[in-house]
C-alpha cells in the first residue's frame, strides 16, 4: 500500500479532534506516515494508534515560518515515497505545502473538505455557492489541506509507531529571528477553527455578548463574531468569522445578530447545519440557514438556554 504522508505543526501528549481526522482520512488511502517539527516525550503513545506506522521528526524543534519545516517535508516525502500530503488548514501550513508543492512539481489543493479513494479533494468554492472536485495531474503527489469537521474520527488503538530522525536542523540564527513570540490566552472553549458547535454574533449584539457566551457554554461551544463586532472592539478580532477572518466548518453554526452578507458567509458556508436568528426577515443569513428564527435575539438566545439547562437537569 502506499505512504500516505500527515503533516502535524507538533504533536503532544493527547491528539487534537483535526489531528485525528486527519488520521481517518489518510488511513483510508494509504499507509499512515506522521511528520512533524515538534514532539512531547508523549507524543509516540498518543499516535499508538493501528494504522500509523512511522513518526518522522528533525534534529531539533522546526516550527514555522522557519524554511527547514519545508526542508523536513521534503526530506520525507523522498524517505516515504509518499503518493500523497494531508495537513490541517492553517496559514503556516499552507505557506509551507505551497513551497513544497513548488519543489516536487505539483498541485496545491486547499480547503478541502472530503478526500476519495482515489485522492479526489471536494472543496466550496466561491464564498460556498459552489461544491467542487479537484484533483492534481496523473503521476504528481497530491498536497492538500483540510478543514475541521471533515469527518468523524474512527481510530483503533494500536503498537507505537517507529520513531525516525531526519537529517535537517533548524534554520540558522543569521537566517531567521523570531522576535517574539505571544501564546493566545486560555480559554475552557474549544479552538474556533476547530470547534464542532460554534455560536456567533454580529452587530444586532449592540456590544453586548453575555447572552451568546452564556449558550456557547451550555452547548460547548466556540464563541466567534462577524466583522461589525470585532471592528466595534466588542470581542478580539481573532473572534471574526468570514472572508478576511478564520473559515470555520463545524456541525453546528449558530448565528445571532448578524445579516449574513456574502463576506461572512465565505468563512461559515460549509458548516453541515446552520442555525440563524434575527429580527429582520429579510436578512440574507436566511437564505442558507438550515433552521431560522424571526425575532429579538436577546428574547430568544436566554430562552434556548433555559430550555437547554431544563434538558441537562
Amino acid at each position: 500500500m502506499s505512504a500516505v504522508l500527515v503533516y502535524f505543526e507538533s504533536v503532544g501528549a493527547e491528539l487534537t479532534t483535526a489531528q485525528r481526522e486527519l488520521i481517518t482520512l489518510a488511513d483510508a488511502v494509504g499507509e499512515v506516515q506522521v511528520v512533524t517539527g515538534s514532539t512531547t516525550s508523549d507524543a509516540v503513545h498518543a499516535l499508538a494508534l493501528e494504522g500509523v506506522h512511522t513518526l518522522y521528526t528533525g534534529e531539533g524543534e522546526i516550527h514555522a515560518p522557519d524554511p527547514a519545516v519545508i526542508d523536513l517535508l521534503e526530506t520525507a516525502v523522498q524517505e516515504t515515497r509518499a503518493h500523497a500530503v494531508l495537513a490541517r488548514n492553517t496559514a503556516d501550513t499552507t505557506d509551507a505545502l505551497a513551497r513544497l508543492a513548488v519543489r516536487l512539481d505539483t498541485g496545491l489543493i486547499t480547503d478541502g473538505v472530503g478526500l476519495s479513494h482515489d485522492l479526489r479533494i471536494t472543496k466550496s468554492v466561491l464564498a460556498g455557492s459552489y461544491t467542487t472536485t479537484a484533483r492534481v495531474a496523473e503521476g504528481r503527489p497530491l498536497i492538500a489541506t483540510l478543514k475541521p469537521n471533515s469527518t468523524e474520527p474512527h481510530l483503533v488503538p494500536g503498537g507505537a509507531p517507529e520513531i525516525v530522525t531526519l537529517p535537517v536542523t533548524p534554520a540558522a540564527a543569521e537566517d531567521l529571528r523570531v522576535l517574539e513570540r505571544t501564546p493566545l490566552e486560555a480559554s475552557d472553549r474549544p479552538s474556533l477553527t476547530e470547534a464542532r458547535c460554534v455560536v456567533a454574533g454580529g452587530r444586532g449584539l449592540d456590544g453586548d455578548f453575555g447572552p451568546l457566551e452564556e449558550l456557547a457554554d451550555e452547548l460547548g461551544a466556540a464563541l466567534g463574531a462577524s466583522r461589525a463586532a470585532t471592528d466595534a472592539g466588542w470581542i478580539d478580532h481573532a473572534a471574526q468569522i468570514g472572508q478576511t477572518g478564520v473559515t470555520v466548518s463545524p456541525q453546528l453554526y449558530l448565528s445571532a445578530g448578524i445579516s449574513g452578507a456574502i463576506q461572512q458567509r465565505a468563512g461559515m458556508q460549509t458548516a453541515q447545519t446552520i442555525v440563524a436568528i434575527n429580527k429582520d426577515e429579510d436578512a440574507p443569513v436566511f437564505e442558507i440557514a438550515d433552521f431560522g428564527v424571526v425575532g429579538d435575539l436577546f428574547e430568544v438566545v436566554p430562552q434556548m438556554v433555559e430550555e437547554l439547562r431544563k434538558r441537562r437537569s
